[in-house]
């Protein structure tokens, strides 16, 4: 418990900063650091080694997404194709020393987690305003939290046995209804001390109950990973929170869906 609230007396300070005030540069250089470590983080759970050039191609190439999405974002084909070069190539010059799943970590995972973690800077670049970049991580954080503490007191039927044991219907159901809420208290803190929001209460509840699902996809497209894997955590970078496709799995899956939506309601 120490050590969960130490990383939240640390992180959160420093997540608001560079969400709300921090210039986009220092937001490009945070997601890419996070996507780098998670990228590298993903191949060390599916390679089962810490240290190997793979493990950090995988996370350079996260890193590039990034800062790519941030310089070009209008080249996707001409990134996927650099990947895709660099990965296959260096298994070649391997000479089939690594598996195709070890090339498939390293591909989809640095062009997904870093595709997820620019969604960000996309944001920003269309000119929404920063507090809607927090949205991402309260729809995420909120509904594992109201899913934990739901599936706690009420969870009774499992969700996914075999993926996540200790998840209920009852927590997940918990979960969606707590970001209906925090969703709706978004729109009205936002509404009274900023001026105004972007997205009123209806289209707010959509948009929180769709990344209610979105997120518990993504915690447990991450869990069914370390369990075929045979891991508890992916790191330990935020101690007990494990590391960051731990502490991130679900921003990774709900952060383009809110992008979307943004941009069909604009």
């Amino acid at each position: 418990m120490k050590s969960r609230i130490l990383v939240a007396v640390i992180g959160v300070p420093v997540l608001l900063y560079v969400v709300l005030a921090g210039p986009p540069l220092l937001m490009m250089a945070a997601l890419s650091l996070l996507a780098g470590i998670g990228a590298m983080e993903l191949q060390q759970c599916v390679s089962g080694v810490k240290r190997s050039e793979l493990v950090g191609i995988s996370a350079g190439a996260a890193v590039f997404t990034v800062a790519w999405y941030y310089d070009r974002p209008d080249r996707i084909a001409m990134l996927f194709l650099l990947e895709l070069l660099i990965f296959f190539g260096t298994a070649i010059a391997e000479g089939g020393k690594l598996k195709f799943q070890q090339i498939m970590a390293g591909l989809g995972g640095s062009l997904f987690i870093g595709y997820s973690f620019s969604a960000f800077l996309r944001m920003d670049a269309a000119g929404l305003p920063r507090a809607c970049l927090l949205l991402p991580f309260l729809l995420s954080f909120a509904c594992d939290t109201f899913a934990f503490f739901a599936g706690l007191t009420l969870g009774k039927h499992k969700l996914a046995p075999k993926v996540s044991p200790k998840k209920t219907i009852e927590g997940s159901i918990g979960g969606l209804l707590g970001n209906i809420a925090c969703g709706l208290l978004f729109v009205w803190v936002t509404d009274r001390f900023s001026g105004g929001s972007l997205i009123a209460y209806g289209p707010m509840a959509i948009m929180a109950l769709i990344c209610g699902v979105v997120a518990q996809m993504g915690d447990l497209s991450f869990s069914l990973i370390k369990r075929e894997f045979g891991i508890k955590d992916y790191g330990h970078i935020f101690l007990e929170h494990g590391g960051v496709l731990d502490r991130f799995d679900s921003v990774l899956f709900t952060a383009p869906i809110v992008e979307m939506i943004f941009r069909y309601l604009a």
